[in-house]
């Protein structure tokens, strides 16, 4: 029983080093490819896609004034699923 604890404990340690290694390895690769400034305006940019697609605010409407005390609502668009 003493016997398989102990290649127990050695398979741990064995695997946690090599483990950290990996994932190191893994932290420095994504470090360099997100620290630089071309990515970081492409993951911005990606970020704002998917923020204005998911935003639950309903989107601005237009006013165009016609005569100093009445302004109008634009036409009516649709959205993407062809509804009002």
């Amino acid at each position: 029983m003493i016997g398989y604890v102990a290649v127990l404990a050695v398979g741990y340690v064995l695997g946690t080093k090599a483990g950290r290694q990996r994932y190191e390895q893994l932290a420095g690769t994504y470090r360099a490819v997100t620290g630089s400034p071309a990515a970081k305006s492409v993951i911005d940019a990606g970020r704002r896609k998917i923020a204005e697609r998911v935003s639950p605010d309903p989107a601005l409407v237009e006013l165009t004034p016609i005569d100093p005390g009445t302004e109008v609502i634009g036409p009516e668009s649709t959205n993407r699923n062809g509804n009002r």
